[in-house]
């Protein structure tokens, strides 16, 4: 299913993106332009991926026989995208970002056990 390789890529990049929140420093200007363009160039496919996560996960929720709801799925998005942008700009206390991590993660784990449930 499309949406089980999505969503375990996902994972994987934003382990990468944790990693990357943990380990550097907040940039020394926000807006320097240079930083901007390497954000955007860097952030640009991952935002494709999570529309494409929401479209298909979106689908997915639509059977009432699934643990997640389709509320969950359009937060996980928003809560994703929040992510993306302070995995680079390191702008968020560890605490609210590891909340966020968590939330999404979550419901990553809770969407994969439905789908394994679906596929057996």
């Amino acid at each position: 299913m499309e949406i089980q390789h999505i969503t375990l890529q996902l994972k994987d990049i934003f382990q990468n993106l944790r990693n990357r929140y943990e380990t550097n420093d907040k940039p020394e200007d926000r807006r320097d332009r240079e930083f901007f363009s390497f954000v955007k160039k860097e952030t640009t496919p991952v935002h494709d991926l999570i529309v494409k996560w929401e479209e298909h996960a979106s689908a997915f929720v639509q059977n009432k026989q699934v643990s997640v709801h389709p509320q969950q799925v359009a937060s996980t998005s928003e809560n994703l995208q929040l992510l993306l942008l302070h995995s680079y700009y390191i702008d968020v206390k560890r605490k609210r970002y590891m909340e966020l991590y968590q939330s999404v993660q979550y419901v990553f784990d809770l969407l994969l056990k439905d789908i394994g449930k679906q596929t057996s």
